[in-house]
């Protein structure tokens, strides 16, 4: 019997491939809206973000999920990962 394939995904603050479920996803709209996705499944450009307190602030601090998503991303953004965790 085959085995099922997990999903894998790279973290854009420690480029280190992780279970797609196991990740937080930061998506950038067609309208430039930038959100977390929940269902990580909405329509955009997506970026994956570990679920770690120190990663995501590694991530503020050298503006990663700016440069991946080529868009200024708020502090409101960072705010609600943290809340998430």
């Amino acid at each position: 019997m085959k085995t099922k394939k997990i999903p894998m995904r790279m973290c854009v603050v420690t480029r280190e491939r992780y279970e797609k479920k196991d990740l937080f996803r930061i998506v950038k709209s067609k309208e430039g809206e930038v959100f977390v996705d929940d269902t990580l499944k909405a329509n955009g450009r997506g970026v994956y973000l570990q679920k770690n307190k120190d990663t995501i602030n590694i991530a503020k601090k050298t503006n990663a999920l700016s440069r991946a998503l080529e868009t200024d991303v708020k502090d409101s953004i960072y705010e609600e990962l943290l809340s998430k965790i």
